[in-house]
């Protein structure tokens, strides 16, 4: 049976075909008391680069007392958790005895490897007093040769990311290079990350030294090859293609993303990513047996009383 896309509203025609491989309209997910946008991975497109997941938090607020954010311990293998706030403070504890607020502006880079397990809440003082939250989570799939590796966590405050300014725009370089700078954190693979602030009018042009490129539009809209996208969709672009993008009347956010393309598939399950089942099963099998003492998993030390039990499925 042939598709006939120009049936289809939400499928560019014309000459942004040629600009636009992809446009991915998040999913809502209810968290428990919050709500994020799941973009990646999503059926039309399973990873940007290495980037096989991506959520938008919020913005959610907490009043003062409320419960706020608990997500229990729980455990990854596989990848590397990017967290980037925009408004808010989240505390993040792990089985390696980080202990470490996230903050708006900073990056935290938590490599799983051959496995990991951390809880995100927002308790103490922020829920005392409340709080406005909104932020960005990806997860970045590993290399083969890192999937069995040691785990890790490393964070950068704000005010160390390089910023590029000018002609209407401000770019925060989180990960990576970029039109010509260079994030500190070091990387296991070729990617870039950015958090780019449009005036109205302003161009963007995306890096040409990345073969996948995609962004996310927090806020506003951008035009791109005579097509108007708005705030809470995903753009994937072409390979080579130089594309620049302008902002709408009320300017623009993006979350600006991409990389070198996976050697080989990912498979994904629950929190575990792998370039095979079997080390899928393996790691589910070790969550499910619960030996906290002796087994591939621990628990955060500040943090062992309960944890996500594995789904049944």
């Amino acid at each position: 049976m042939s598709w006939n896309p120009a049936l289809d509203p939400e499928i560019p025609i014309g000459d942004a075909v040629d600009a636009i491989e992809t446009v991915i309209a998040p999913r809502a997910r209810d968290l428990g008391g919050f709500e994020v946008r799941r973009a990646l991975p999503s059926a039309a497109r399973q990873m940007i680069g290495p980037f096989i997941f991506f959520d938008q938090i919020g913005p959610v607020e907490f009043l003062s007392g409320q419960r706020g954010i608990d997500i229990r311990p729980h455990p990854h293998i596989g990848l590397a958790t990017v967290t980037y706030l925009l408004q808010g403070r989240l505390h993040h504890r792990d089985s390696l005895g980080t202990d470490q607020w996230i903050t708006p502006g900073a990056v935290n880079w938590m490599s799983a490897g051959y496995g990991i397990t951390h809880s995100e809440r927002t308790d103490g003082v922020v829920r005392d007093s409340g709080q406005l939250l909104s932020g960005i989570q990806t997860w970045v799939a590993l290399p083969e040769a890192q999937e069995d590796g040691a785990a890790g966590f490393e964070h950068v405050a704000a005010a160390a990311l390089p910023t590029l300014e000018g002609e209407g725009k401000t770019v925060c370089l989180v990960l990576g290079d970029a039109w010509g700078a260079r994030a500190p954190m070091a990387l296991p693979s070729e990617m870039f990350y950015a958090d780019a602030q449009l005036e109205a009018g302003a161009q963007l042009p995306l890096p040409d030294n990345h073969e996948d490129r995609g962004v996310y539009v927090l806020k506003g809209a951008v035009h791109v090859a005579g097509e108007t996208y708005a705030a809470g969709q995903m753009l994937v672009f072409r390979p080579g293609d130089q594309i620049s993008l302008r902002a709408g009347d009320e300017g623009a956010r993006l979350i600006v993303l991409g990389g070198a393309t996976m050697a080989g598939p990912r498979y994904i399950w629950w929190n575990f990513v792998a370039s095979s089942r079997d080390k899928i099963d393996a790691a589910k099998e070790a969550w499910r047996a619960g030996d906290w003492a002796h087994g591939r998993f621990r628990l955060p030390p500040e943090d062992n009383a309960d944890f996500i039990p594995a789904p049944d499925h």
